[in-house]
């Protein structure tokens, strides 16, 4: 199963952007021998629309567009499912296991996902009530997806 995490912005050079290299190779290196193919990271430009429905609208379209066919779809959402990272590591287990061939975690930009892309998305997933910059929520995602690998590998990474 291949992950795509899809966000909105770029993430500058810098201690950020290090940081979710690290967990993504992380992630990539530890998925090989448990059936992940890899984890891409795909940028898509901010809009410059002035208009916020109009720039979430533009936004979402692009995201829409990255989802690998067939695959799931994960919208990080301040609405969602908080999961705990064993609930989390489950359900990656479960798409891989049941044959789905990709995940993609969709992350919007600041103003956030469309009402119909979060819709259509199989999980809505959040990271608890607290707002955060779309930066951090994409370094917590990936150092949960390299948790998750981790403990589908047996690895004694997660503890608790």
């Amino acid at each position: 199963m291949r992950i795509v995490v899809a966000a909105v912005g770029r993430l500058k050079q810098g201690s950020e952007q290090e940081l979710a290299e690290r967990y993504r190779k992380r992630a990539a290196d530890a998925g090989r021998n448990i059936g992940l193919r890899g984890v891409e990271i795909i940028e898509i430009r901010e809009s410059r629309a002035r208009e916020m429905e109009k720039r979430v609208i533009e936004e979402s379209i692009a995201l829409a567009n990255v989802i690998p066919d067939g695959g799931v779809t994960v919208a990080l959402d301040e609405r969602g499912d908080s999961l705990d990272s064993l609930a989390f590591t489950g359900q990656i287990k479960r798409w891989r296991d049941g044959g789905r061939m990709a995940a993609a975690f969709l992350i919007g930009g600041a103003d956030g996902l469309s009402a119909s892309l979060r819709n259509q998305a199989d999980l809505r997933l959040a990271f608890g009530p607290a707002t955060w910059p779309h930066q951090f929520v994409r370094i917590m995602l990936l150092e949960q997806i390299y948790r998750a690998t981790t403990v589908l590998a047996g690895h004694p990474y997660h503890r608790g």
